[in-house]
Parts: C-alpha cells; sequence; structure tokens
C-alpha cells in the first residue's frame, strides 16, 4: 500500500512513501487541508493510555519506506500543544523499517489527557534531506548577531 504526498510547489517535489500496516486497526497518515505540510498520525492502540508528566511511547501501527535524500520528521500537533499535550520531535531515518511510535507527555502534573484508538497524536513532515560536507576552519565568518543565541535577538 502506498501513500502518495505531494508538494504544491511543484511536481519535481513529489514523492511515493510506501506504508505498510502492521496492527489492524492502524490508519494511513492524513492531510488535514489541502496545503498542510504536516499528515496526521493516528494513535494504534489495545487499550486507553493516559499521559502524565512521564513520557509515554504510543504506537501507530504503520511502518513506512522514506526514500533516501528526504527527511521524515514527528511533530507535536498544535491543537494538542496549545492544551500542554506535547509529542516529541522525531526522525525517521529513510533506512528505518520499523513501526512509528510517538513519545508523548503533559507539561504539568496538574494535566491528564487519555489516548484512545484512532486519536490524532501527531503529524509527519516530509522535506527534502540537504546532504552537507563539513569543513573543518579556523574561523567563521562574521555576522551581526555574533554569537549571541537563546534569546538574543529579542522576545
Amino acid at each position: 500500500m502506498t501513500a502518495q504526498m505531494t508538494s504544491s510547489a511543484s511536481q519535481q517535489d513529489s514523492i511515493a512513501v510506501a506504508v505498510k500496516i502492521l496492527r489492524e486497526g492502524a490508519r494511513l497518515p492524513y492531510r488535514g487541508s489541502e496545503h498542510a505540510t504536516g499528515w496526521d498520525l493516528y494513535a494504534c492502540l489495545d487499550r486507553e493510555v493516559t499521559l502524565g508528566q512521564i513520557p509515554v511511547i504510543i504506537p501507530t501501527g504503520i511502518a513506512v519506506a522514506v526514500p533516501p535524500g528526504w527527511d521524515a520528521q514527528v511533530r507535536p500537533r498544535s491543537g494538542l500543544a496549545r492544551k500542554g499535550i506535547l509529542s516529541t520531535l522525531g526522525t525517521i531515518d529513510p533506512d528505518y523499517r520499523g513501526e512509528l511510535m510517538v513519545t508523548m507527555y503533559t507539561t504539568s502534573p496538574a494535566i491528564r489527557h487519555s489516548i484512545r484508538h484512532g486519536d490524532r497524536i501527531a503529524q509527519l513532515v516530509i522535506s527534502r534531506a540537504a546532504e552537507p560536507e563539513f569543513t573543518l576552519v579556523d574561523d567563521l565568518d562574521a555576522t551581526a548577531r555574533g554569537d549571541g543565541g537563546h534569546g538574543s535577538t529579542g522576545r
């Protein structure tokens, strides 16, 4: 079974990503709107799971084959994040063929959230991966920002 991932920017950015259903009830990634860049991932559970601040791994019931030269990332859903329910960022390497798992937790001990089978839990974003060539140098070119980081550009 394959899912066609399409970029509206150009057809040359369109790729086919093979998806394998590993367990009954698993769902293919789904794009919620025509121009969404994230494809919803769904929980594939035998029983309800309650999230707290300790990370819990939630299975999706699917595996994917991302072509070499492409980068697949699991990202949080904004609708859950605004409630204090997060998934960790994750990279799916092109040579990984195991089940997509999503690590989830809440941001506060006061927040408890139940995940049920079929819930949208994260999103999958696929883009071209650069293949940089790292070069060791003695100095880097100067910029106005310099080495200012972690909030140095304003609040």
